[in-house]
């Protein structure tokens, strides 16, 4: 068996992972492309054994993390635990679950039974879900309100906590405030895809942010090529950050992988031409 070359790998709150993250979107059913082709997605990964090929092409790179909805989700969190048994690998989780943060009595135990099932499931990281820490944004105050709060409890649950964001503000108030986060989630890619300020800003925040960040969406949900996505994402980011990968195939894990290879060791990525009625047409074609 040929024995792959592991992808390089970064630290986040003392723990190692892979600079590529497994994503979900294009496994769990958001396209953010359309309501069919959310349900080809759901239709194709509609049980363990679906995933499988996927994740053992990513770790047979190394590329041993996933990042999602995994423990409110039960079919991604049943198809991690199927992969780990039946490769004997463990797959470390980056969950991002959506929760409740009334400020209520009611709100807080909510918050509080969501963030012990992260912990319960396994997870290592714990990321309050966009739609949820956005609610608590003060951009008058620049501050984000209450976030203290859940992040004590999910160290207290032994969870390393971090902070999912689709608004910026959210990193920089984060590390204007000197929240207890190790690591933040932020789209970025080249298209400016469901980015809230221009491409060229983000790329400043995420250059000075004083934690990790784990980039999402390189490919703008299909707007873009892997090719265009990764070579701007890759030059663009520091050596301690990361790009979400979301595929549909383990022929795409592949692709997408040796892309990225290619990338950070500055050479053409060795990929298949693409296929075309007319063979002399396309001029990359092998």
């Amino acid at each position: 068996m040929e024995t792959k070359r592991n992808f390089p790998r970064t630290t986040v709150g003392g723990v190692s992972l892979p600079r590529i993250l497994i994503g979900t979107n294009w496994l769990l059913g958001y396209s953010h492309r359309s309501s069919a082709q959310d349900r080809l997605i759901m239709g194709k990964f509609h049980n363990s054994e679906a995933f499988l090929p996927i994740f053992e092409t990513y770790l047979e790179y190394g590329i041993d993390a996933i990042m999602g909805p995994v423990s409110t989700n039960n079919t991604c969190l049943d198809a991690v635990k199927y992969a780990e048994d039946k490769l004997g690998k463990k797959i470390i989780i980056i969950d991002t679950p959506v929760m409740n943060v009334d400020d209520t009595a009611e709100g807080r135990k909510s918050a509080e039974a969501t963030i012990k099932r992260s912990a319960d499931v396994g997870s290592t990281f714990c990321m309050i879900h966009h739609s949820s820490m956005e609610q608590l944004v003060n951009k008058n105050k620049r501050i984000i309100d209450r976030l203290p709060d859940y992040l004590y409890m999910k160290r207290a649950n032994g969870l390393i906590p971090g902070l999912s964001c689709h608004m910026p503000e959210g990193i920089v108030y984060s590390d204007l405030n000197g929240y207890d986060v190790e690591t933040y989630i932020q789209i970025f890619n080249c298209m400016g895809f469901l980015m809230q300020v221009e491409i060229e800003q983000v790329a400043y925040i995420i250059n000075r942010a004083k934690k990790p960040v784990m980039t999402i969406k390189p490919f703008a949900a299909g707007r873009t090529t892997p090719f265009v996505g990764l070579n701007f994402s890759w030059s663009v980011l520091r050596d301690r950050d990361m790009i979400t990968i979301g595929v549909m195939s383990e022929q795409e894990a592949a692709e997408d992988i040796e892309i990225s290879f290619a990338t950070l060791d500055r050479r053409y990525p060795d990929l298949a031409g693409r296929s075309s009625p007319n063979i002399h047409q396309d001029v990359l074609k092998k």
